[in-house]
């Protein structure tokens, strides 16, 4: 066995994989004419019993799946779908029997292999439908919601059906490509819980936010809660002020990639496309662990005006449709937006979470600016935090970015043959070019004491 073999390689599951191949092979004997023979059937009797003692055992290899409660029906269902990706001789054979190029079963398919009875085969559409515990959780998806074939997606009986691929290569052991959900990015910013500047109440309101993440099973499974999706948190404030940071703190926390919708991307200005962009969205993020953050929601949720044309009527519908996906979503979801008035406050209520971002005070302001200079730069001892924090009302990102441009300039004077520390002046450039940055022409009185150490150059004339 080559080492790509052994890596794929799962002896646990061999008796599922091995069960679904010989019934599979039973079928095309029967479609032959060809009835089984004995040593098959004792064969197909002894897998039974390996698989049933496999899926009791603890642990076992199905629970790294949301598995729990599922009927053994389901399992079945689960283990011919599964088959086909984990055993590609199983898929040649569901081809064959498929008589189509397509090795994906149909549910019509899974009904004939396992020889369900009337009341089970109801179950399996059950089971299997758009709104089935295996769709549900993520454990199984339409061939269809694969590509843009204009086909029915759903519990047809003649749809294909497949593994989710996340769940798949969890349960095999491969490794996992990153698979980007459709109109998002990764945001690759790493942050911890130390990392935030914020007043003590809003760490809590995020400490409380994780509560619904972090004891989920134990209210909702154990106490019987009421189920919700997401949860849903709101993150509101002037921009600048830490709502991607804080979102990156909590996928820190989770240990799961944090995901920034871009809510452009999503809408369209035909007819229907807009939902089908957030279907897109919602099916590919389905089942995995990860977070989503949606910019500028107040585009979207604005407050509902009187519908005029038939174009409003669809606006409102899209963002019925988005708010509904959101809410089914198994996984966080985290809305920011820099105008909290302008959100329906119908849409605020159904929020888990709803944190307000300010904009630093002096004290925070200090600390910022300690943390965002570079922790190795040399600076120089004229540098006074609390100073810079009385001089400019400056949120985090902006000093962020003053920061940087301080440290690059002192980075080039020193290629020069300067001196390389971070002074006053870099600084007072850095946050001067932060503030032209909205407005080319402001009075350079905006600088407090800072400017003082403005170089007369930087200045265009027409601003003093």
């Amino acid at each position: 066995m080559n080492d790509l073999a052994e890596a794929l390689y799962v002896p646990a599951l061999d008796s599922e994989w091995d069960r679904v191949e010989l019934l599979a092979r039973c079928l095309l004997m029967s479609r032959a004419g060809v009835k089984p023979d004995d040593g098959t059937i004792a064969t197909l009797k002894e897998l039974q019993h390996q698989v049933e003692a496999l899926r009791t055992s603890h642990p076992n290899p199905w629970q790294k799946l949301p598995v729990e409660n599922l009927s053994p029906l389901a399992m079945d269902v689960l283990a011919v779908i599964y088959a086909v990706e984990a055993q590609p001789r199983v898929g040649l054979l569901l081809q064959d029997l498929n008589n189509t190029s397509q090795p994906f079963p149909t549910l019509a398919l899974v009904q004939v292999l396992l020889a369900l009875d009337n009341h089970e085969s109801k179950h399996l559409y059950q089971l299997a439908g758009e709104h089935g515990e295996l769709q549900q959780r993520g454990l199984i998806q339409p061939v269809s919601q694969q590509s843009d074939q204009a086909q029915e997606a759903g519990s047809h009986a003649f749809t294909c059906i497949r593994a989710n691929r996340f769940w798949l290569g969890t349960l095999l052991d491969w490794p996992l490509a990153e698979i980007t959900p459709p109109g998002s990015f990764r945001v690759k910013q790493q942050a911890c819980w130390d990392d935030l500047v914020l007043p003590q109440d809003r760490i809590s309101m995020l400490h409380e936010y994780m509560m619904w993440l972090r004891h989920k099973h134990t209210v909702v499974d154990q106490w019987g809660g009421r189920k919700v999706g997401g949860p849903v948190a709101l993150f509101s404030g002037p921009s600048g002020t830490g709502k991607t940071f804080a979102a990156s703190v909590i996928a820190g926390e989770l240990g799961w990639p944090l995901y920034r919708v871009d809510l452009a991307r999503l809408v369209s200005k035909y007819i229907g496309e807009t939902e089908k962009n957030i279907g897109r969205l919602f099916d590919s993020a389905h089942g995995k662990q990860l977070v989503l953050q949606f910019d500028e929601v107040d585009a979207l949720m604005s407050k509902r005006g009187e519908v005029k044309e038939a174009r409003d009527r669809y606006a409102n519908m899209e963002v019925s449709y988005l708010l509904s996906r959101i809410e089914e979503h198994d996984g966080p979801c985290i809305l920011t937006t820099n105008l909290r008035s302008h959100i329906d406050k119908a849409f605020i209520r159904r929020f888990q979470a709803v944190v307000e971002f300010p904009r630093p005070n002096e004290a925070a302001r200090a600390l910022l600016w300690r943390r965002m200079l570079p922790p190795q730069a040399p600076i120089s001892k004229n540098v006074d935090f609390e100073m810079l924090a009385r001089s400019v009302s400056l949120t985090g990102g902006n000093i962020r970015n003053a920061a940087l441009h301080a440290a690059y300039l002192a980075a080039e004077q020193g290629f020069k043959g300067g001196g390389t520390e971070i002074n006053l002046e870099h600084i007072a450039i850095g946050v001067w070019r932060e503030l032209t940055k909205d407005k080319a022409q402001i009075p350079t009185s905006d600088l407090g004491v800072l400017v003082e150490y403005l170089p007369e150059n930087i200045v265009d004339q027409g601003a003093r």
